[in-house]
């Protein structure tokens, strides 16, 4: 299984492991969606390759927390070897980023509308394909956001 976000097209598919599409929904993002995330509260929604790292209910309901940042978003971003390698050891063992640093994080898709581009860097859904996402999903499932 693995969702793929299509940020142009604002559009989520979830495909199984064949490929074939289980679900699609309408997308909602951060309030400056165009391009990769560069800081904390800069609006904008990563792109990249991450995972399905925690799973909660959140302001926004069901929420299943992205593993943003990776270790290419750190590198990018010019982040000390320490937090590279914090990043890239916590990826090898399945768990979440360290989040509250200078690179931003507590990156979720969670529902709360997709009526305009609205969250703080986060994928918002309608809260029913947020409440069938999150029961379909399990922790560790890939995430690409292009």
């Amino acid at each position: 299984m693995r969702i793929v976000i299509e940020k142009a097209a604002r559009r989520l598919t979830l495909r199984n492991d064949a490929g074939q599409v289980l679900f699609t929904a309408p997308i909602a993002l951060g309030s400056c969606p165009a391009g990769p995330k560069e800081r904390s509260g800069d609006g904008k929604t990563p792109e990249g390759t991450y995972f399905v790292c925690l799973k909660k209910m959140g302001k926004y309901g069901p929420s299943l927390g992205i593993s943003y940042p990776n270790e290419q978003d750190a590198q990018r971003m010019g982040a000390g070897e320490e937090l590279i390698a914090c990043i890239r050891d916590r990826a090898q063992k399945g768990e979440r980023p360290p989040w509250g640093t200078a690179l931003g994080g507590e990156i979720y898709i969670h529902g709360g509308g997709t009526a305009w581009d609205w969250t703080a860097g986060c994928i918002a859904l309608r809260d029913g394909d947020a409440q069938f996402l999150y029961n379909q999903t399990p922790l560790g499932t890939p995430i690409q956001i292009r």
